[in-house]
């Protein structure tokens, strides 16, 4: 591994743009199996490097920790306790250290910032961003249980599947690594839309296949795990959220277009960790509580908010009243949503959690955009000309909404159109701006990892002086009024940020593991007795069954002592070969054929039918329910319908709405609909 002081020449963005381009190709050619190079040394992935690094340590220490708590409360040797308090101080000493490290990293906003952010010489200055970095998992081997589950369970030679298995492993191995950008959210996407096959398909109600998902929480590094599939699907999404975060930082946001995607990313980013939040509950690791999540929610809509501000001085020409007014009011803003963070992260179930940096640096940005509200205040007042009779009413208008309070003083009338006493109020705005700003540069200099940030640095240290500046302009020698108290300005958006939810349609995918058969028939949560194959002999009347529905196709009726009676074919049974064809994904009408085209010599038909709660005699029951004409669509249907629905158990995530046309291939096919007109008998 290069030491992490080592830049990339590309500071990790041509990398991540080149491991794009490549799943990009990779996804218009079918195949989405490849993440960033885990070798490339970016200096992004160098700082993933050093997570996945120090989380394994922890993970060692804290097995070693709990090894000596026990062997410390099994002893009643005096020397041996002694020993093992010992080993625990140290373990605990080697822990805090680095736990201490892994805060720093979590710090390191940097990293994912654009270089082409900052701009000195505007008013439109961006301030750095907080990222997250994403959980880091263990590899897991799914090869043994899913063969094993699919023989026993499916009936069919597990052997055979070792393709589809290893294809999903290859997912779930390259979605560890995706790049920072569009091309590695569909692949974490994509990985998410296959945990619900998986979950389908593979997690009996009643049986666990008997694998454990390992996660590291992401800002204190300790390990979790868990067998439930919920907690695999809850910390992709969670690394989605990550992702959105990091996109959102590296924009170019002294641009319009890299501030439009900027706020894009972290409306995204807000609408995946409120979406985990809702439908998660009892998370192993703290940074997936409900509490954590409420702080990452309200850290990405302030971050949208700033980036509102600073596209509306990209946008504005800035020179007249009314827009100074408006930016002023739009930093105030920004100033009370971040206030609204802070005091979220200093909550007691989340300030032990949260790096000290980030309550810093939101901190400081609460005292410096509000500083910025004031200073715009004081620019509007004392750069822009006295209103003239035609502007008043409009400014008169929008003045009276800005302050919290009016500020004491003259009419706003004279105030508006009296050039000294604009510029009284406006010297009083300068007053607090400044000392606002002295306020952000003292908590930041509480922090040693932010006054390591030399841009920030920058950044405060650029709007003070130009407080300052201004102040000294309209100061006055002959100024011999003590300078007023300037009131708060009220906050005010044109722009309010939006929570956007995933969208999982964004992504098409299919199931890896198709060839098992439609999914609402074979599933995990169904039963069904032992396939079998009965040979038919075609009589005079044909073989005696009626035949509906498609995928697979249903034997409705059984005529009293035809063919298939004395076979042993049931109402309820599924077609599922004919002579050895599979016929599971086969359409009724070739399923037809397949039975017409047979010669003297009779065909040879597989069938299953599904197991009841009760039994074979509820199934039998169950059978001759579907027997009846028209209520047998309304009978397929509705079992559908609650099949699907009952699969969203407590620990299903995801709730899908996703639609798409039934085929050999098809995720979200119902076993036999629009069925009324193509009952026959054969």
């Amino acid at each position: 591994m290069m030491p992490p002081e080592e830049k990339s020449p590309d500071g990790g963005e041509e990398g991540d743009r080149a491991s794009g381009l490549v799943l990009l190709q990779a996804l218009k050619s079918g195949s989405t199996r490849k993440g960033c190079d885990p070798f490339a040394q970016t200096q992004r992935s160098k700082l993933q490097h050093r997570r996945a690094r120090i989380n394994q340590q922890i993970n060692k220490e804290m097995r070693m920790r709990a090894g000596a708590e026990n062997l410390f409360r099994a002893t009643s040797n005096h020397k041996v306790k002694e020993t093992v308090a010992l080993e625990l101080s140290y373990v605990n000493s080697n822990l805090q250290l680095l736990k201490e490290e892994l805060e720093e990293l979590n710090s390191s906003m940097d990293v994912y910032q654009n270089d082409r952010l900052f701009s000195f010489s505007s008013e439109s200055i961006s301030v750095p961003m907080i990222p997250l970095g994403l959980k880091e998992t263990k590899e897991l081997d799914l090869l043994v249980p899913l063969k094993d589950l699919i023989s026993e369970h499916y009936g069919e030679e597990g052997i055979l599947f070792e393709k589809e298995i290893k294809e999903f492993m290859e997912l779930r191995q390259a979605m560890r690594t995706p790049s920072r950008n569009e091309a590695g959210l569909e692949l974490l996407m994509e990985y998410y839309n296959q945990l619900y096959f998986l979950d389908s398909r593979f997690f009996p109600p009643t049986k666990s296949l008997g694998v454990f998902f390992h996660w590291y929480d992401s800002l204190t590094g300790v390990p979790s795990h868990q067998r439930a599939l919920a907690f695999e699907k809850g910390s992709v999404l969670f690394n989605i959220g990550a992702l959105h975060t990091q996109i959102g930082a590296r924009q170019d946001r002294a641009s319009l277009p890299g501030l439009n995607q900027a706020i894009d990313a972290f409306q995204k980013a807000a609408g995946a960790f409120n979406y985990l939040k809702e439908n998660f509950s009892n998370a192993p690791s703290l940074d997936m509580s409900a509490a954590s999540l409420n702080m990452l929610v309200r850290l990405m809509v302030a971050q949208v908010q700033e980036c509102v501000f600073e596209k509306m001085t990209l946008l504005r020409a800035q020179h007249d009243f009314l827009t100074r007014l408006q930016l002023a009011q739009e930093a105030a803003r920004v100033e009370d949503v971040y206030s609204l963070v802070h005091q979220t992260m200093t909550q007691a179930h989340v300030k032990d959690y949260v790096p000290f940096s980030w309550t810093t640096m939101v901190h400081v940005k609460s005292e410096h955009f509000k500083a910025l509200s004031h200073y715009f205040a004081a620019i509007a007042l004392c750069d822009c000309p006295a209103a003239s009779d035609a502007e008043l009413p409009e400014q008169e208008k929008a003045f009276i909404q800005f302050h919290v309070t009016m500020p004491e003083g003259p009419s706003l009338r004279v105030l508006l159109q009296d050039p000294e006493e604009r510029r009284k109020l406006g010297k009083a705005h300068l007053k607090k701006a400044i000392m606002k700003h002295e306020e952000a540069m003292r908590i930041h200099g509480l922090c040693k990892i932010l006054r390591k940030m030399d841009i920030l640095q920058e950044v405060l240290s650029f709007a003070h002086k130009r407080s300052l500046s201004k102040y000294s302009e309209i100061d006055h020698e002959e100024d011999f009024f003590e300078t007023g108290d300037a009131p708060d300005i009220h906050p005010k958006t044109h722009q309010k940020p939006e929570i956007k939810s995933p969208n999982f349609s964004q992504v098409k995918v299919t199931d890896l593991f198709h060839r098992l058969g439609p999914l609402s028939v074979f599933s995990a949560k169904n039963k069904w007795y032992p396939a079998r194959r009965v040979h038919l002999m075609r009589g005079e009347n044909g073989f005696g069954f009626t035949l509906r529905g498609d995928s697979p196709v249903l034997i409705a009726g059984v005529i009293p002592g035809g063919c298939a009676a004395e076979a042993g074919l049931k109402e309820g049974d599924y077609i599922i070969s004919v002579n050895g064809k599979d016929c599971k994904w086969s359409k009724h009408a070739e399923v037809v054929q397949l039975l017409k085209s047979t010669g003297e010599e009779g065909v040879e038909i597989g069938v299953i039918t599904l197991q009841g709660s009760e039994g074979p005699k509820a199934a039998d029951k169950k059978a001759a329910a579907m027997s009846s004409g028209s209520g047998m669509l309304k009978s397929n249907k509705e079992n559908s319908r609650k099949s699907l629905m009952n699969s969203k158990s407590a620990s299903t995530l995801l709730v899908w709405s996703k639609k798409s046309k039934r085929s050999k291939k098809s995720t979200y096919g119902i076993p036999f609909t629009a069925v009324g007109d193509n009952e026959a008998m054969y």
